[in-house]
């Protein structure tokens, strides 16, 4: 499959030996998405005014690159260093603390959530419009429990 991040192409490759990229293929993708739906440029203009410098990470794409982190199976910022590590598939990617200061002044800036959900729903108007509203939709969650036996679970804590 082809990834291109930043104007570069780059060729994944998926196999099932654990070794490499291995989950972080399919995050790629998902950025890429975001991408052409104009859910990333849509977030940079709109939280443009959060930027001081010139230099530095655009806050729509540290916003991006947050949402691939968190569908990745990341819980909290500092878990963006699982995209971060993948530069080949995600480019530069923001460090924790610019991270957090952009998380930080969108929920400290009034009337800034209300872009995000803006730009939010430009792209998801731009989604429905390419593939079509569907009559119904129907989201399947999975949830499958799997236990563990071990021979010590009637022991007591240490």
């Amino acid at each position: 499959m082809k990834v291109m991040r930043d104007g570069r192409r780059v060729t994944v490759e998926v196999t099932a030996d654990g070794a490499g990229l291995v989950s972080h293929a399919g995050s790629a993708l998902l950025g890429r998405v975001a991408d052409k739906l104009g859910l990333t440029s849509a977030l940079s203009r709109r939280l443009g005014v959060l930027k001081r410098r010139r230099r530095g990470h655009d806050p729509g794409w540290v916003i991006r690159d947050l949402a691939v982190m968190l569908a990745d199976g990341g819980e909290c910022v500092s878990d963006l260093g699982a995209v971060r590590e993948q530069d080949a598939l995600f480019g530069e990617v923001a460090s924790d603390s610019t991270a957090f200061r952009t998380v930080e002044k969108i929920a400290g800036t009034p009337g800034m959530l209300d872009v995000v959900r803006a730009a939010h729903a430009q792209a998801r108007a731009r989604f429905w419009a390419l593939a079509g509203a569907p009559e119904s939709l129907t989201i399947d969650v999975d949830a499958t429990l799997i236990t563990a036996h071990s021979e010590k679970e009637p022991a007591a804590g240490n």
